[in-house]
């Protein structure tokens, strides 16, 4: 018997999950696993925001919250977007929801029909897809290579829409790649939209302050005014204020588009947490210094891991411009055996050597949709990413080169 229809059934759990268990199940067994797969932050959310919830707690009424969020952390929310992105939306034009990721799944619920199509760039975040495919949906999946700096450019988004085009998902900074788009790369692509009214754009900006260098962040609503009825802003607290485990993300967009994502959640999950919302309202209210410690924190960490790289020389990497992730090049390696003999087929075999031969854990290139690469979560300690960049190394020493044969030369 079984328990799932075509759509459950053609997708897989999430890959970044499953390897972060995997490695976790290494560990228990008494294995020295350094686990750099998931993207969280290491260390905890600030002090008030677990007073906040604490206090929520002890004040009683924790009830049942509105399906939009309270109505103090959506105004809370409104403020954010005027001062930090220099937006203005209607508190009706905000919901809170249960991560990001809810937000993504209910966005699709509610607006696709089956074969309508979503533009995504690769490398781009495992779940993108599956949500897609989940909801009837034909993710259309655009390679964006390194030389082009992992974006999507105007020319390749024209050639890829076709009337069935619902929606383009963009992921700024991006999550595997660190990659921000500039305004003017926006409004480049802006104007390709332009032409295409039936094509609305999810803008994924949850790394907004994971900013690594001197690159800066803008939104994609600030850079395309003129698209903002056909735009949603996704954003959250998990990454900023570590609080992955809070489980609160939120959007922002037409009134049109955030009632039907607010009636997609009233049937589903209700509300968020009433306790978790207190939490994130004391997060976006209070005292913001948290946010830049942190990312000066993962600058100096990212600085750490390309200065190790920079001596593996059989790696392709570039610095990465925000996020938390070193996205690795490896197919310099791929066909080489160990000297055990095994074969490195592919980027997945790449990273079950390397976790299972030398404890380090790793999310192969395939699950972003970017064969050839791994990606390494630097939210970790130095001296953690000091060791994983020595695994790492041993690694590919542990690669000999083959030499190459007369056909391979010709």
């Amino acid at each position: 018997m079984t328990f799932e229809n075509r759509r459950a059934g053609s997708i897989k759990s999430s890959p970044s999950m499953a390897i972060a268990m995997a490695a976790k199940k290494l560990a228990s067994e008494g294995r020295d696993i350094i686990d750099l797969s998931l993207g969280e932050p290491d260390f905890e959310a600030p002090n008030h925001v677990a007073d906040a919830a604490c206090a929520a707690i002890r004040n009683g009424g924790i009830r049942y919250g509105a399906p939009a969020g309270m109505e103090s952390l959506r105004q809370a929310i409104v403020n954010k977007f005027r001062i930090e992105n220099r937006l203005e939306y209607a508190i009706d034009e905000v919901m809170v929801a249960n991560g990001a990721k809810q937000i993504l799944f209910d966005v699709f619920l509610a607006t696709l029909e089956p074969g309508d199509e979503v533009i995504i760039p690769t490398p781009c975040w495992v779940s993108y897809g599956d949500i897609v495919s989940l909801h009837g949906g034909e993710p259309v999946y655009v390679v964006c290579r390194p030389e082009v700096g992992f974006k999507i450019a105007a020319e390749s988004l024209e050639a890829c829409i076709t009337p069935k085009t619902r929606w383009l998902m963009l992921n700024s900074p991006s999550n595997p790649t660190g990659a921000i788009y500039s305004a003017k790369e926006y409004r480049t692509l802006a104007a390709v939209l332009a032409r295409h009214p039936q094509v609305r754009i999810v803008s994924d900006e949850i790394y907004e302050h994971i900013l690594l260098k001197e690159v800066a962040f803008v939104s994609f609503g600030e850079a395309c005014p003129e698209l903002r009825d056909r735009t949603l802003i996704v954003n959250g607290v998990s990454k900023a204020y570590a609080m992955t485990g809070w489980r609160v993300g939120y959007a922002a967009g037409p009134k049109a588009l955030i009632a039907a994502l607010n009636k997609m959640q009233s049937q589903s999950v209700s509300s968020v947490s009433t306790i978790a919302q207190a939490a994130a309202l004391a997060a976006l209210t209070g005292d913001q210094s948290f946010v830049a410690e942190a990312a000066s924190t993962f600058a100096r960490r990212s600085k750490i891991v390309a200065d190790r790289l920079a001596h593996i020389k059989e790696l392709d990497f570039t610095p990465p411009d925000g996020a938390f992730y070193a996205f690795i090049g490896v197919g310099k390696l791929l066909g080489r055996k160990t000297t055990a003999g095994h074969a490195i087929s592919d980027d997945t075999a790449f990273s079950s050597q390397l976790l299972q031969e030398f404890g380090l854990s790793s999310v192969p290139g395939a699950a972003f949709g970017a064969p050839g690469f791994i990606r390494l979560s630097i939210a970790a300690s130095e001296e953690e990413l000091e060791r994983a960049c020595g695994r790492l190394a041993d690694m590919v020493q542990s690669l000999p080169a083959t030499e190459k044969t007369s056909s391979d030369s010709n």
